[in-house]
């Protein structure tokens, strides 16, 4: 029987927590939007200016309502 670890759902810091966040490094990344008559949009995100194996094992698909704009949500 493969064994099973447990996790925890909470954050390592919470927003409004008297410590500071982690510091985190900027990252790029871009999004083509593939749009289908007969399902709902597309969006792939990935970061750019990889090919072959690395884009194809960096990438994300979702539908396009899953993704929001950032200035909106702030």
């Amino acid at each position: 029987m493969p064994r099973v670890e447990a996790m925890s759902t909470e954050p390592d810091w919470v927003a409004d927590d008297t410590r500071t966040s982690p510091e985190r490094a900027d990252v790029e990344l871009s999004m083509t939007v593939v749009q289908y008559t007969d399902g709902p949009d597309r969006c792939t995100v990935y970061p750019p200016g990889l090919s072959g194996v690395a884009r194809m094992s960096t990438w994300l698909s979702a539908d396009r309502s899953a993704f929001v704009d950032l200035d909106g949500m702030q």
